[in-house]
């Protein structure tokens, strides 16, 4: 009888622990590993596009157009069970360099710039109509005119084809 109790007793114990930890959030990192002592050492006028990439390697991505510039991007997520992902940080480098490639500034940006935007989740408006399912399905039967020159013999000259056939 106490074997049986300790038996349901452990069997509740480790089914409780199996159900926990599923319910635990998951940390993610995504994009560039920051070190501040390594960012932190990029100076402006001392440091150039070779000594940038030796102490912090490839930016995460470089502009395409106008002034030299590389971005060193970090965000950490979270998540909670059955929840999309959350950003729970996020640092943004910015290193401008000038014409001659010397670093020109070093900003350093954070979550206090990311913009929340909440789409609406109905229906975009457009222009035009407003079709049923089935006119958008079947619209399109008897607005496409006949072949020119398709039946009809045909033969005689000054039909409507585009050889006049």
């Amino acid at each position: 009888m106490r074997y049986d109790r300790l038996m349901v007793r452990g069997t509740a114990a480790m089914l409780l622990a199996v159900l926990s930890a599923g319910c635990a959030s998951i940390k993610d990192h995504r994009g560039y590993l920051i070190d501040p002592a390594l960012t932190d050492a990029i100076q402006p006028g001392v440091d150039n596009r070779t000594s940038v990439e030796r102490a912090l390697g490839q930016p995460t991505f470089k502009s395409q157009f106008g002034p030299p510039t590389w971005y060193y991007m970090s965000i950490d997520t979270k998540q909670h069970p059955f929840t999309r992902p959350r950003t729970s940080a996020q640092t943004a480098m910015k290193i401008n360099f000038d014409g001659a490639g010397n670093v020109a500034s070093v900003q350093r940006d954070g979550i206090d710039k990311v913009v929340r935007i909440n789409p609406n989740g109905d229906k975009t408006p457009t222009l035009g109509r407003n079709r049923s399912f089935f006119e958008d399905l079947f619209g399109n039967i008897g607005q496409v005119g006949a072949v020119p020159g398709a039946g009809g013999g045909g033969s005689a000259p000054g039909g409507t084809g585009p050889n006049g056939s």
